[in-house]
């Protein structure tokens, strides 16, 4: 009758614990704003997410259409046009990610350094929410162009296919029929 006793506190004490240390491990990182996994998708052009607001609303993304290019049937002109854009995107978001990886390192190395004053923080920090605002719209404008390649059935499929299941109302003024 012990042994789940103890077992059952030192849990608890587990989780008390990292409750206490949520960043615990962070302060490793070379950018400690910033996870390997989304320096990762910034160098490559990823949309972290930046994207819902559209993909959520039935505006697919070139990436994910063209992953899904045979279950949507997509015709050999579709493709074309949608990896057009998927290229388009990459070409626009690439020099952004870099930007602003190169941004937060430089916010992260002057708390480091211990030179960072509040007119540094408001320039860096202005800096670092006008890149973020330039690469959310890149990624989101993609998803606008996308969906005008797309037929509605397309865009229903898309949305059954990435788990959806027509939770959000179809965009109906920018898309073929």
């Amino acid at each position: 009758m012990r042994s789940p006793l103890i077992i059952a506190g030192l849990l608890m004490m587990t989780v008390a614990t990292l409750a206490q240390a949520p960043y615990a491990g962070m302060q490793t990182r070379q950018i400690k704003s910033l996870s390997d996994n989304q320096i990762a998708d910034l160098k490559n052009g990823r949309g972290m997410g930046l994207a819902l607001a559209a993909e959520l609303n039935g505006y697919p993304g070139p990436a994910h259409v063209l992953e899904l290019a045979d279950k949507l049937t997509l015709s050999a002109d579709q493709r074309a046009q949608v990896q057009r854009l998927f290229d388009s995107m990459k070409t626009e978001a690439l020099p952004l990610g870099a930007k602003l990886i190169e941004q937060e390192s430089e916010l992260d190395r002057l708390f480091a350094s211990r030179s960072i004053t509040p007119e540094t923080l408001k320039t860096s920090t202005t800096a670092i929410a006008a890149t973020q605002g330039e690469l959310r719209e890149t990624h989101l404008k993609y998803h606008l162009f996308t969906v005008a390649v797309l037929s509605q059935d397309q865009i229903r499929r898309y949305g059954e296919l990435r788990g959806y299941r027509g939770e959000h109302p179809m965009p109906g003024m920018h898309h073929r029929n």
